[in-house]
């Protein structure tokens, strides 16, 4: 048993097809599917059901995987403590972030990481909160830039900031002429929401004490906050929108925006890793950079009170 049969069945279960593992692994098919099957026949089992499209793992591979990837986990960890002893910030860190922070973060943070440290690779991915907590723990991710809390033992939290919340209305709606809105002022069907899967909804669910039922009189899915952002303003509804999206308004969007009175309904944003992660400094300089772009007043929970959020 090799480091390197251990990477080739870590790599098809990741991606479920001989090609793309070993393309992913820099070899051809035949070479992969030849050390796997080496493998099995040392241990005697079949770790993988071939009879099946895609490709998926028995019951004992299933286990024997999982393995791997620890085994994995720690011998990266032997070569970044080599890594981290250089001066130079080198080599890769793979970072998921939630699609309703990615668009107000990944922009400066790439440019500035890209000036100050040219020889570390970034690779992001933007996807909903489950995804990045399964891919920390597969180990297909270093870290995840998300809400929490999480309440999951497996991983670790890193509270970056408090982001609060506010009610964006459309000039036609009854709210534009409040100052503050109330949670109870909100009515459902002027409501416009992120499609499901993402945490941001379930946070304004809770807020405003609402589920899904005949309240709804219409249904739109987005994963997109900047499309709430239009739909509102063509329409008579409100939406509501993290600190973040709200800095980037014009002053005449600005008139359209209402505090929730206090405590300030927020969320909370944190640099996430596995119990277990390696690459701890290239993520310290992550969330330093995280910290150098947010504003001060957000890295303080004040009078904000973190709403809930509900995972699958």
């Amino acid at each position: 048993m090799t480091l390197t049969q251990l990477e080739y069945i870590v790599a098809l279960d990741t991606h479920r097809h001989f090609v793309a593992a070993s393309e992913r692994c820099f070899v051809t098919q035949p070479t992969l599917s030849m050390q796997i099957q080496k493998l099995e026949e040392e241990l005697g089992v079949k770790i993988f059901d071939r009879t099946k499209q895609p490709v998926i793992p028995t019951e004992i591979g299933e286990g024997i995987i999982a393995q791997a990837r620890l085994v994995l986990r720690e011998a990266q960890k032997v070569k970044q403590m080599i890594v981290d002893q250089k001066d130079a910030l080198a080599g890769e860190l793979r970072i998921g972030i939630i699609p309703t922070l990615a668009p107000y973060l990944l922009p400066p943070l790439y440019q500035y990481m890209r000036q100050k440290y040219p020889q570390l690779n970034l690779v992001i991915k933007e996807t909903i909160t489950e995804e990045v907590i399964q891919e920390l723990k597969s180990n297909r991710l270093d870290c995840g830039i998300i809400v929490t809390p999480l309440k999951d033992s497996a991983i670790k939290e890193n509270v970056l900031f408090y982001e609060e919340l506010f009610v964006y209305v459309s000039k036609k709606n009854s709210l534009v002429d409040k100052k503050y809105v109330l949670a109870n002022e909100i009515d459902p069907n002027k409501l416009w929401l992120l499609e499901e899967g993402h945490c941001f909804r379930s946070q304004i669910l809770n807020l405003c004490e609402l589920r899904k039922s005949s309240d709804f009189h219409f249904q739109y899915e987005t994963g997109s906050i900047e499309t709430l952002k239009r739909m509102v303003e063509k329409s008579d509804g409100f939406t509501i929108l993290p600190e973040l999206a709200v800095m980037e308004f014009s002053a005449a969007q600005r008139k359209l925006v209402k505090k929730l009175k206090e405590p300030n309904p927020a969320r909370e944003v944190s640099l996430v890793t596995h119990r277990d992660h390696i690459k701890t400094k290239l993520i310290k300089t992550l969330r330093d950079e995280v910290l150098a772009i947010v504003p001060k007043s957000m890295q303080k929970l004040n009078n904000k009170k973190i709403l809930e959020i509900n995972l699958p």
